[in-house]
Parts: structure tokens; C-alpha cells; sequence
């Protein structure tokens, strides 16, 4: 473990940051159409639940890596397996995360510039920050998280001023009752981007007070969904629910509508800004995750000394991953979902907290 620490309240800008990352991006819940902002909110509040599960995990072993205490819980062998396992999982989420990235800059700006090309760039950056450490990156968010809220605030003003809204779009609510929302919010918002966040349960080692994990991560989450909440509100208030559905990235249709006295318009960099923001310390937090859980799972002493080599074979995963951006999305919808999330997410941490509880209680009457 690298010797540094983080504030509860860094920890809280992470995790915002994180959880809108590359969420902003596409048409969350729009299955649930008009009800989307509701299928968010709903999968937010599910995700509580999780946390529970993983904030009690951590209050077991509070000064050890999920990839120490799986090995005191499961034993070093599966442990091991399962810690390996779950180091991939976040370089592969930090390559489909690096890939949005690149698919949203070549659609919005650079057409002709090579996908990898585009991915290096911001790769490299992001190689950069890893080898200085949490701390750091810590900072980057208390500094660009206050401008990323100007730009949202901002953007929110011009939208209302342009009067592009029309709260016709959202009715009728709840047309078909509860049940659309409620499945869009137990197959899809309940693990993106909510229980992605799971990545902090290798960061909260680092935290300054441990007592403030719990509120901490449950405030982020349920900031994250509000913002999420709202940004689909807007979306579909302004393009309507068939527009917003087959558009690529609502949110930059949104801002490219914006017109205000026929002099602000085309204020497509402020999506833009957004978007790289959040995607940067997405994808940050992700690949800082396996940098060091690696280090601990293989005794190396020098973390910083990873970066290199995991960066690039996230690199070229972000290329290998799909070969379009159509399957790219369908990928992260419904394949990933029930290979990779229901099982990470949910049913491996309770089977590990199960038998870190019947442990722990050994010990208490031993």
C-alpha cells in the first residue's frame, strides 16, 4: 500500500466525480423512457443497500486492501483467485470507460483523427497522474470538481434561458405503472454507475477517518443521482423521448440546441469539458485500483513502477474491446452486465461478508 491519505471529503469529490464519468455520456434508463430520471433515482437507492455490504467489509479490515482481507476470508488460494479477478475487472471497466472517451471525441470534434490516437492521449495523461499517487489525484478532483459545477450550473441557466424546455416531453408519468422503472433500475442504474463504485473499496484504506466512510460514500451516491436524475430530466424535456433515444450522447444534442439572443450558441465545449472530467478521473480511479492491488497481490514494493505496463495493456484493450461503437454499447448493456456485474457487484461481496461475519463471531465468543 502506498503510504498516503485522503480526507472524507476528497473521498466524496471521487466519488461524484466517478459516478458521473461516463454515465453523463449516454441515454441512461432511457428504457424506461419518460420515467428514466425515476429509474435512476431507484437504482441509487438500491445501491444503498450495497454499500451497506461493502462499508461492512470494510469496518472488518479497515487497514487492508480487498485484495488482502479475500485472502483472510476465502483462504490464500481462492482469495487470490478472486483478487486477480477482480483487478482485471477494473482494467477492463477502465478500457470501455478509455473507449467512450475515444468515441465521443472523434464523434464530437475529431472525425478523422485514429481512435487510438485519441485514447494514447488521454492515456498518457492519466499515466502521469498514477505515478504520483492518491493524493494527487485527490487534489486534481477538489480543483476541477468546483469547475466542473460552474459548467453544469451554467449550462442549466442557458437551457432554461433558451426555452427549450417543454415538460409536455415527461408526461405521462408512470404510464405503465412502477414496473418499467423498477426493472431498468434493478438490471441496468443499480450497477451503472452506481455499484461501479465498488473500485473505492481500494481506496477507503486510505482514508484519514475511517468513521466518515459509510455517510461519505452514501452522500456521493446520492449527489451522483440526483445530478443524473436531473441531466435525463433535461434531456428529455428538451429532445423528447424518441430523440433522445437514438441519439448517440443526449446530453451533447442537448447543449448544441442551446440559443440564447442569437449570439451564445454551438456551446459544445462545455459538454466536452464535462465529459473529459469526469471520464479522466473515472478512469483514474479504475486503473489506480488495479495498479495497486496488483502491487500488493504480487509483493511489489513500488507501485508507480505498474503504470507503464498496465496503462498500455489498457490502451490496447480500450481497441480490442469491440469493434464498433454499436457493439462497444451493446457489450456494456447486457454482456457485461450478467458475466461481470451481477456476480462483482452483488453475489461474491454478501458470500464474503457472510463468512466474514461467521468468522468474526468465532473470534468474539473464542
Amino acid at each position: 500500500m502506498e503510504k498516503a491519505k485522503i480526507s472524507a471529503s476528497q473521498l466524496f469529490i471521487l466519488m461524484v466525480l466517478f459516478e458521473l464519468g461516463s454515465a453523463l455520456l449516454v441515454p441512461l434508463a432511457i428504457r424506461a423512457k419518460q420515467d428514466a430520471w425515476l429509474a435512476i433515482l431507484l437504482g441509487m437507492i438500491f445501491s444503498f443497500a450495497l454499500f451497506f455490504v461493502y462499508h461492512k467489509l470494510y469496518s472488518y479490515y479497515p487497514n487492508l486492501l480487498p485484495t488482502e482481507y479475500m485472502q483472510k476470508i476465502m483462504g490464500k488460494g481462492i482469495g487470490t483467485i478472486l483478487a486477480f479477478i477482480y483487478i482485471l475487472y477494473f482494467m477492463y471497466d477502465a478500457s470501455r470507460v478509455l473507449r467512450d472517451f475515444g468515441e465521443m471525441l472523434l464523434t464530437f470534434a475529431y472525425p478523422d483523427t485514429p481512435l487510438f490516437i485519441a485514447n494514447a492521449l488521454l492515456m498518457l495523461v492519466i499515466i502521469y497522474t498514477i505515478r504520483k499517487g492518491i493524493e494527487v489525484i485527490a487534489r486534481s478532483g477538489e480543483l476541477l470538481f468546483i469547475f466542473m459545477y460552474i459548467l453544469a450550473v451554467a449550462g442549466f441557466i442557458l437551457i432554461v434561458s433558451s426555452g427549450l424546455i417543454d415538460v409536455a416531453n415527461l408526461k405521462p408519468a408512470l404510464e405503465k405503472g412502477l414496473l418499467p422503472p423498477l426493472k431498468v433500475a434493478l438490471s441496468e442504474t443499480l450497477y451503472f454507475p452506481f455499484t461501479e463504485a465498488i473500485v473505492f473499496t481500494m481506496i477507503l484504506p486510505y482514508l484519514n477517518n475511517s468513521k466518515k466512510a459509510k455517510v461519505t460514500m452514501l452522500c456521493a451516491t446520492g449527489l451522483s443521482g440526483i445530478n443524473l436524475a436531473i441531466t435525463m430530466l433535461i434531456n428529455v424535456s428538451v429532445l423528447g423521448v424518441n430523440l433522445t433515444e437514438r441519439s448517440q450522447f443526449p446530453l451533447l444534442s442537448t447543449v448544441e440546441s442551446i440559443q440564447v439572443a442569437d449570439f451564445l450558441e454551438r456551446l459544445d465545449v462545455f459538454f466536452m469539458l464535462a465529459m473529459v472530467i469526469g471520464i479522466f478521473f473515472k478512469v483514474s480511479v479504475l486503473f489506480y485500483a488495479a495498479v495497486i492491488g496488483t502491487a500488493n497481490l504480487f509483493k511489489i514494493n513500488s507501485p508507480s513502477r505498474l503504470a507503464y505496463p498496465l496503462g498500455i495493456i489498457i490502451l490496447f484493450m480500450s481497441m480490442a474491446i469491440a469493434r464498433n461503437l454499436q457493439e462497444h454499447l451493446h457489450e456494456g448493456l447486457y454482456t457485461a452486465k450478467f458475466v461481470l456485474h451481477i456476480p462483482l457487484f452483488t453475489i461474491i461481496p454478501s458470500l464474503l461478508l457472510l463468512i466474514a461475519f461467521l468468522k468474526n463471531r468465532k473470534k468474539h465468543r473464542g
